[in-house]
């Protein structure tokens, strides 16, 4: 079996939270749906982060779409696409990174 190394690519991302933060910075809504399904209450809890599905958005994906969960990192990936990873993943994965040309 052979090893390979992530390429290191610098990605857009921001933390997620619904309500008038996420009015004010357009993702609600525009990139991240309050998160809606026949068959799961707003009431119910979710077993990933322990918040009830009213606190909870929707975001489209090349796949489809997931859960946005209250502090999901919202990240653009390399083709342009949007997709939510958790925090503690994301502060795993990824480091600040400092653009500022020298």
């Amino acid at each position: 079996m052979a090893k390979y190394r992530k390429k290191p690519v610098v990605i857009e991302a921001t933390q997620w939270f619904s309500g008038e933060y996420a009015r004010e910075h357009e993702w609600e809504g525009g990139i991240v749906r309050y998160f809606r399904h026949p068959n799961i209450p707003g009431t119910q809890v979710c077993s990933k982060c322990n918040h009830t599905m009213h606190e909870h958005g929707w975001i489209d994906t090349l796949e489809d779409g997931h859960n946005v969960c209250p502090g999901d990192w919202i990240i653009t990936g390399v083709q342009g696409e949007k997709y939510p990873i958790k925090d503690e993943i994301f502060r795993e994965t990824y480091e600040a990174v400092d653009l500022k040309e020298n």
